[in-house]
């Protein structure tokens, strides 16, 4: 087993935690290792059904924004951008999972407390008129709550990865699971947009903050498991003698940490993926609402194969080979929709599209949960996900920009091309210690 005391002993007795430099990945027995898949494929999924940015809710707010408050397609994207300020900085979450210890019980304490807040938020905003100013702080404070229960998920997830060799298996078992409920979010959000196009305003804000509200009460509720597959698994990595201030510094002198992040920035730029393609699959292809999400359904559903065969071959072939041959396939992806020539020709392109990305998102997520400095796993997947909005939302608004100044989807295309090429100069920075091995190969590799 690892060297050290379980993470639950570990945190009444600080002093005995383990030294990162002493932590030897040890793989896990197939029941425990399916028990902890089990768990956090079941928390990973109510987590993205409870977040606004991508849940049940972001397709109705998009519609709500457009259709009840009439903006325009850059006021949309500039909505986005202000409401997504706190994902910007989603490091400070991570960075509060590793040094703080809610309740006594750290991740389940996370989850208790701000699924709490989060459900009582939700039933206030519930009841207030739907302005734009209400629901821009609407989006602003739940995505706050949304971020520490995150963190939490993210943090733990990473650590067994870590710990027990399986940052490949972990990875595919996260984005299935992070899938799924975007793919019932995504249809049901496109015959819910549809719905409140007859109700008022308030009325259709209510219906929305409602369905939050039980997504976030259902996370309180998991919050009180404590599954020995998962939880007498997890050791703690340092014990009080870093401080905030340290880790930090800890975590900027991980060269590993930054090609992964970088691959991540560039990956999640998409200038044409978000508000341009909307606009477009609407004005040009003639999509309603609800065919704007089935695209977005079958899209997102499409990359549940690849994870599946990453989830294989990650146990089978090194993550450098896999890591190249995914960005391979993955740089034409959005190259297909400019052979469409309405939305049912668009709907089999979403099919390849989602094919093509899949086996690239699980293999640099893969490698993120390898790159993380011991203790510091949940501020640098939180970091992650700061990147991914900043780099999402700031491509979106490019990306508007260049279809309103250019009148086309294809300048969005083009550029959104080349930066999936930028991935490939990349790849050959990452120290070969951490993609050299498939899952389950136990490598020693620098520690930060």
């Amino acid at each position: 087993m690892i060297t050290g005391v379980p993470d639950s002993d570990a945190r009444r007795h600080p002093e005995f935690s383990t030294p990162a430099s002493e932590i030897s990945p040890v793989p896990l027995p197939p029941v425990e290792r399916r028990g902890a898949f089990i768990y956090l494929g079941a928390l990973t999924f109510l987590v993205s059904l409870a977040d606004p940015n991508g849940g049940l809710m972001d397709i109705p707010v998009s519609f709500f924004l457009k259709n009840k408050l009439h903006l325009e397609a850059s006021e949309v994207a500039r909505f986005r951008l202000i409401a997504g300020i706190p994902l910007y900085l989603s490091f400070v979450f991570g960075l509060l999972r590793d040094t703080w210890n809610p309740l006594g019980i750290k991740d389940r304490g996370l989850m208790a407390i701000f699924a709490a807040i989060g459900t009582c938020l939700y039933l206030a905003f519930a009841f207030a008129p739907g302005t734009y100013g209400n629901l821009l702080a609407a989006m602003a404070l739940l995505t706050m709550c949304t971020l520490f229960v995150a963190s939490a998920q993210s943090g733990l997830a990473s650590t067994l990865g870590q710990q027990h060799a399986m940052s490949g298996q972990v990875s595919a078992v996260w984005n299935i699971f992070a899938s799924l409920p975007a793919v019932v979010a995504l249809v049901l959000g496109g015959h819910l947009s549809e719905r409140l196009e007859i109700e008022h305003s308030d009325t259709a804000a209510r219906m929305l903050f409602l369905v939050g509200a039980a997504t976030m009460a259902a996370i309180f509720l998991y919050s009180a498991l404590r599954p020995k597959s998962v939880f007498d698994n997890i050791h703690l990595e340092h014990g009080t003698k870093f401080t905030p201030l340290q880790d930090l510094q800890r975590l900027a002198r991980h060269r590993p940490a930054y090609c992964a992040l970088t691959i991540w920035l560039i990956w999640n730029f998409g200038p044409g993926s978000a508000t341009p393609l909307q606009f477009y699959l609407q004005n040009t292809l003639h999509a309603s609402d609800t065919d704007w999400g089935v695209w977005n359904a079958i899209f997102v559903g499409s990359f549940i194969p690849a994870y599946m065969l990453f989830g294989l071959l990650c146990q089978r072939v090194s993550l450098k080979r896999l890591l190249f041959w995914a960005t391979i396939v993955a740089i034409p992806q959005f190259i297909p929709l400019l052979f469409a020539h309405g939305m049912s020709q668009a709907l089999i392109i979403a099919a390849a599209m989602g094919l093509m990305g899949g086996m690239a998102t699980a293999a640099y997520l893969a490698l993120l949960i390898r790159s993380c400095p011991h203790g510091l796993q949940g501020t640098t997947l939180m970091m992650s996900g700061a990147l991914y909005y900043i780099s999402s939302r700031f491509g979106d608004v490019l990306g508007t920009y260049l279809y309103d100044k250019y009148g086309g989807f294809y300048v969005c295309v083009v550029l959104t091309t080349f930066s999936y090429i930028l991935i490939l100069p990349m790849l050959w920075l990452i120290p070969r210690d951490y993609v050299e091995p498939a899952d389950g190969e136990i490598v020693s590799v620098p520690l930060n």
